[in-house]
């Protein structure tokens, strides 16, 4: 017999955050019964989100699988859980599951809302999962080709890992870029190459922006060669961006496309499902040396003050992990 009652972190109004406990709904048959053990914040997403910089235009496309409330609060938000089943279907019961659920301690979902980690996946790492499912997006809409020259700017969690799978690639050359040197110690644990943007090589065939920055679209831009594409991967939320498609914008026969994870992208939208392309993004992500994209940790009940720390600062940041008792 579960306990009747979950704790949950709920964003109550802009920027500031308090955990509720809520009552656990009746298991049915075919959902299970998921005890956390991390999840982790979005910090692109997920600032916004608790700065209440969405949009009102976006407030229903911009919904979590699992959200309770509206935009902008009191609002559950997040899409990064790892838990354990403990209870449904035999062959479920204390399996480790991926669900795009916010922050809860346990909580109840259908059994086609979760995917099985895969064998040599630790939870701790897992959590990565919707990064990582960003990537493969990303990669499905940039399509490098075989020495290809790639240019990702922003050396974050995003960025580091659409550079990461641009590189097995064959024959392709990579750059991540980033204001912040101190990026270039994550990007040799990765195996990439590091370049400040003003040091960086130009006339590339492709640049992916994942910076979050206008700078950084203005910098993809500038590196872009003749007729290249550049992906756009950060959303500003409310924040208006001005680019400079003057110049040699139109002369160099420039392309401009977003890409992002709400929608399987129009390269493989017939032949992949969102489950299959999670349960890609999760296989991804047994390689150990990933770990180095997971720069801190903190305790669920620290997750109110936690978040507003890490949203009330411009420094790059990787993932910070929350762990439950």
């Amino acid at each position: 017999m579960h306990a009747a009652n979950s704790q949950a972190f709920w964003i109550q109004a802009p920027g500031r955050g308090e955990i509720r406990t809520q009552a656990l709904p009746r298991r049915h048959a075919h959902e299970l019964l998921i005890r956390t053990r991390y999840s982790a914040i979005s910090r692109g997403t997920e600032s916004l989100v608790f700065q209440g910089k969405i949009p009102d235009s976006e407030y229903t496309r911009m919904r979590a699988p699992f959200q309770e409330g509206d935009f902008p609060g009191p609002v559950k938000y997040g899409y990064a859980n790892v838990g354990v089943v403990e209870e449904g279907p035999d062959d479920w019961c204390g399996r480790e599951v991926f669900c795009l659920y916010p922050h809860q301690t346990r909580y109840t979902v259908p059994i086609e809302a979760v995917v099985p980690l895969p064998d040599n996946l630790p939870a701790a790492r897992a959590v990565l999962a919707a990064n990582m499912e960003t990537a493969v997006n990303a990669l499905w809409d940039a399509a490098p080709r075989v020495g290809d020259r790639i240019s990702v700017v922003g050396a974050g969690v995003v960025g580091s890992l659409v550079a990461w799978l641009c590189q097995q690639t064959a024959g392709v050359r990579v750059q991540l870029l980033d204001l912040d040197t101190r990026k270039a110690e994550l990007a040799a644990a990765l195996g990439l190459p590091f370049r400040h943007p003003h040091d960086a090589e130009d006339e590339q065939d492709i640049v992916i922006n994942a910076s979050g920055n206008p700078h950084g679209l203005r910098n993809a831009l500038a590196l872009a060669g003749y007729e290249a594409e550049i992906i756009e991967l950060s959303w500003f939320g409310r924040d208006e961006v001005t680019l400079p498609l003057g110049e040699a914008f139109h002369s160099r026969r420039l392309t401009l496309r977003a890409s992002q994870v709400g929608g399987v992208s129009p390269a493989r939208r017939a032949r992949r499902s969102h489950a299959q392309r999670l349960q890609l993004a999760l296989t991804l992500l047994r390689d150990a040396r990933l770990d180095a994209l997971i720069d801190g940790e903190s305790d669920f009940l620290d997750l109110p003050t936690v978040l507003a720390r890490l949203s009330d600062t411009d420094r790059p940041a990787l993932c910070h992990r929350i762990r439950y008792s």
